[in-house]
């Protein structure tokens, strides 16, 4: 049995999916954020030095990082229909996207979550100062990368329905985070209409649905 150690609200969510749409038989272990700090609890140091959410337990084997995930289920249980053929421009596509989701992705929006919290974490003396300081880094660097990876984003979905080409696969699930944490931070405008397309087709998935239920409460979807 697969057992999936689940921190609410984080990227884990997708492994549920991702599990969902494969049809495999999986536990789910919760675990729950410091209403503080929002980090994870400790107890996930027991499965993974790092102490992070996702990692997954497949009998003696203990993978962590979504990515790394993905690519061990897809290999160790194959006939799933989510993965394009590899050497074909969908599986280079397919490869590009599935790395791209954590490696660029994900960075100008962890950032602008930082900055944003910054200054109302900071002692009362120097609150002023570090606002001011954050509020330059994210008009000056974080807020126009967004931008980029947005407009990015929108160019490739108007070159195909799903991310590796036209048919839905794992990749599409990866970027889901992505695209459903940037418009937690800034909703998308009428410019970004894949954008919003591709969130509403995937949040009506079946499979989609049933991980919220395994998972929990989920404030992107």
């Amino acid at each position: 049995m697969i057992i999936v150690h689940h921190l609410n609200n984080s990227r884990s969510q997708r492994v549920l999916w991702l599990l969902e749409e494969m049809g495999l038989e999986y536990e789910v272990k919760r675990y729950e954020r410091n209403a503080d700090t929002m980090l994870a609890p400790p107890e996930l140091k027991a499965i993974h030095p790092l102490g992070k959410s996702p990692v997954i337990q497949d009998g003696d084997i203990i993978v962590a990082e979504t990515g790394a995930i993905v690519e061990y289920l897809l290999a160790a249980y194959p006939g799933h229909g989510l993965k394009p053929t590899t050497g074909t421009a969908a599986g280079r596509r397919f490869t590009y996207w599935l790395h791209y989701a954590e490696g660029s992705a994900m960075t100008p929006l962890l950032l602008k979550l930082v900055f944003s919290a910054l200054p109302a974490r900071s002692p009362g003396l120097v609150r002023p100062l570090v606002k001011a300081i954050a509020g330059k880094a994210q008009s000056s660097f974080i807020d126009p990368q967004i931008a980029a990876h947005t407009a990015y984003w929108q160019e490739e979905l108007s070159k195909s329905e799903w991310f590796a080409g036209d048919a839905f696969s794992a990749a599409d699930i990866m970027m889901s985070f992505p695209l459903e944490a940037g418009a937690s931070r800034a909703p998308y405008g009428p410019d970004k209409p894949k954008l919003k397309a591709f969130l509403k087709a995937i949040h009506a998935r079946p499979a989609y649905q049933r991980a919220l239920e395994r998972g929990g409460p989920y404030a992107y979807a």
